[in-house]
């Protein structure tokens, strides 16, 4: 059985992804569940973080994001039986690789896919839904009257925790770097309700010319962003950065945009606090919930077929997707 495998070189050449057989699956034993694979989403490897906590290995299981069918159920498995429609994420130290027809996962990391939900809709949301979640919901609390801005809005992280905030009753700001990015964001409407679009200001970062401070301020009043979800910021000043680095915004103008008593949620890793693993499993059956009755709509490429999971995972790592890469076995 073949699973799609990030080999790391020592000797500090890029690392490559290579297709590897792996032996048959163990038997299905307590609380673990045989599931069959149909769609795998792709995320970049944070090699840094899987380095931290002690997490080596030659080869790196690639695909963590899974929709599947349930084929057999260890002893101690109460939440699912055979045939069961299910989406889950790997942990980060499983052995399997998601890009496997058939892989082996504890019950715990897997959660009901809706009926109406595609298996690419449900791999592609259950990630970037978790993640929406956790920043509009534990680092920060979106409700009606807020302002929330949602920086490189049409990435497919963006795009849920846009439609996330909006469903709570929050005014969306959001950032885009390309003109087909704004028009993504013009046509992104409620699926149900009052057809008007999800963000009510859209402002274009394309040249770096645009006061990202002065448009906030002006969309808010004066009083500055309840809410701030990044995607990355600037430590140091333009002529000390990495020219892919250059169109983010500088710590100092996030923190300038906050209004009193604000919340700033970074992916910047040096200032990335950690999510907490409460709630994990109802959170992940709410993101399908949301998805099944229309209030998510993930930003998917086409569907990959499984012989091109090597050149998308290369495109995934290097930060060269803008949709969300989902593979259909």
């Amino acid at each position: 059985m073949k699973g799609l495998y990030w080999q790391q070189n020592s000797s500090g050449e890029e690392a490559t992804f290579v297709f590897l057989e792996k032996d048959n699956l163990p038997v299905t034993r307590d609380n673990y569940v045989k599931v069959q694979v149909k769609a795998c989403a792709l995320s970049r490897i944070d090699d840094k973080l899987l380095s931290e906590i002690k997490i080596k290995k030659e080869f790196l299981p690639v695909g963590r994001e899974i929709a599947g069918v349930v084929l057999e159920t260890g002893n101690k498995v109460t939440f699912f039986q055979p045939n069961d429609e299910v989406v889950g994420i790997l942990p980060l130290d499983s052995e399997e690789s998601g890009l496997c027809e058939v892989v082996l996962v504890h019950e715990h990391y897997l959660a009901h896919k809706p009926e109406k939900v595609s298996w690419l809709e449900a791999a592609g949301t259950i990630r970037d839904g978790l993640r929406a979640y956790t920043a509009l919901h534990y680092l920060s609390y979106a409700t009606p009257g807020k302002t929330v801005l949602v920086m490189d809005g049409a990435s497919p992280f963006g795009t849920i925790a846009i439609q996330l905030a909006q469903h709570r009753g929050a005014k969306v700001i959001s950032t885009i770097y390309s003109l087909e990015d704004k028009q993504y964001l013009e046509r992104l409407t409620p699926s149900v309700g009052v057809k008007q679009p999800l963000v009510a200001r859209i402002i274009d970062e394309t040249n770096g010319t645009c006061d990202l401070t002065e448009s906030c301020l002006e969309e808010t009043g004066g009083l500055g962003v309840d809410i701030i979800l990044d995607a990355g910021v600037r430590l140091y000043s333009k002529e000390n950065e990495v020219t892919s680095q250059q169109l983010l915004p500088h710590k100092h103008d996030i923190i300038s945009l906050l209004s009193v008593g604000g919340h700033w949620v970074t992916m910047e890793e040096n200032l990335q606090l950690d999510p907490p693993d409460s709630r994990c499993l109802f959170l992940k059956e709410d993101v399908m919930e949301k998805l099944s009755s229309g209030v998510f709509r993930p930003h998917l490429d086409d569907p990959i077929p499984l012989y091109e999971a090597k050149v998308s995972m290369e495109m995934v790592q290097k930060n060269e997707a803008r949709k969300r890469q989902v593979i259909q076995l």
